[in-house]
Parts: C-alpha cells; structure tokens; sequence
C-alpha cells in the first residue's frame, strides 16, 4: 500500500525573503502573495527562520511604548521588544526554524505541525535547502481523491495484493470517502486486518464493516493460551 508523503501535497513555489530584506519590503511580498508568513533563506538556500505577520505585528503593538528600564521583564516581553525595533528579516523572524523533510508521512506532519502550534512548515532537503512548503490545509487534500480512486487501491493494494483476496470474495464501495466492505473472509483475522489496512488508505473518511467470515481463528488462538488444548493433547 502507498504512503503518503509530504512530496505529495506540498507546495514547491515558495514566496520566500532573504535575511537582509527590509521590514517594509517583508511586508509587501506577504500582502503581494497573500500569504501569512514566510520562510528566510540564507544565500546558499538553508532556511534560517520564519517571518509572519506577528512577528512584523510587534512593530505596530510596541508604539508609544515606554521605555523605562524594568527590574523583571519576560523573555517573551524582550523578543517582541527586539523584533518591534527591527529593520530587517535576520531581526524579526522566528529562529531556528521548524522544518520537516519531503519523505515524512503525512500522519506525522500532522503531529509536527500541531505540536509546533503553526500553520505551515518550511520542507527541506538532507542539506537543510529549502523546496517546498506544506501547511494545515494541504494535508487535507488527501481527502479530494475521488472515490474511484480509493475504491480501486482498497480493492487492488489491500484486497488482492496484501491480503491475497480471491475476487469476488471480498468487495469495496466507497461514497464521499466512505468505504464499505462486505463479503466473506475465510477467517476472522483477515476481516478485521481488511478493515484496519483500508482505514489506512489515503483519503479514507470511515469503514463501515459488513464482512464475514468462516473461520473464528480468534477463538482458536485464545483456546489454545487461556483454556483447553482444541486437540486433547496432555
């Protein structure tokens, strides 16, 4: 079965700055692109940070602010007063950056991006360089396969090929991402592996079981550890 991958749905033309891009030029590119945030490259391509509009948000928030010296001040308090008085990228990103790699399930992005608390992720390569980014919204875009789709990989990578379904023993119909399985397994095992592989399919929004089985190889199993020995062996 297929995994996919952040390769998958991310998108590759980036709107990036560099470390020396002014404030207001920052603030251009964001509002040209309407996008939210941006990664910084350094010259070489390696992405140094993030800037988005909160961080340039600081500059607005600090106005007026007075400055009298203070004996307890936050480290939160000192970043955004930093960031409120700076002129270029290298001084109002969020650094280091957090990034992920092309090759990473999208179940673990997911996971990364929630963990992180934002909205996008700068994806790079083993030597750090920038080539795509993925955000909340693309990982939901497994979900506008088209329901042929999903119905012919259930049928095809988890019924025949991994499980070794006959066909017509076993069939899938998907509507709005919703799969149905129904037929007959040759053991009860297969039945549940078949719905636990297709809840893994990409695109997949619920199983709705309607299979049976001819074999109950669980109550075998459970005979054989926790009760009588099946075969009357001492």
């Amino acid at each position: 079965m297929r995994t996919w991958r952040v390769a998958d749905v991310m998108t590759t033309d980036v709107v990036t700055v560099r470390e020396d891009t002014p404030y207001r030029d920052i603030v251009d590119t964001l509002h040209e692109h309407r996008v939210s945030a941006a990664p910084v490259v350094a010259a070489e391509g390696q992405v140094v940070g993030v800037v988005s509009e909160a961080d340039l948000l600081h500059k607005i928030e600090r106005v007026g602010e007075e400055h009298e010296r203070r004996i307890f001040v936050s480290r939160r308090h000192k970043e955004a007063q930093a960031k409120a008085h700076g002129v270029a990228a290298r001084d109002l990103m969020s650094a280091p950056a957090v990034t992920i790699t092309p090759d990473t399930p999208l179940i673990a992005a997911a996971k990364k991006l929630d963990e992180a608390r934002v909205k996008r992720l700068p994806v790079v390569d083993e030597e750090g360089r920038l080539v795509g980014i993925v955000a909340r919204s693309d990982l939901l875009r497994v979900y506008l396969r088209p329901d042929r789709e999903i119905a012919e990989e259930v049928r095809e990578e988890v019924l025949r090929r991994t499980l070794w379904v006959e066909p017509g023993q076993m069939e899938a119909e998907v509507r709005d991402g919703v799969v149905t399985l129904t037929g007959r397994a040759d053991r009860r095992s297969t039945a549940e592996l078949a719905v636990k592989f297709t809840q893994s399919v990409a695109g997949v929004v619920d199983v709705v079981d309607r299979l049976d089985f001819e074999f109950d190889d669980r109550k075998l199993a459970g005979a054989s550890h926790y009760g009588p020995n099946p075969w009357g062996m001492p």
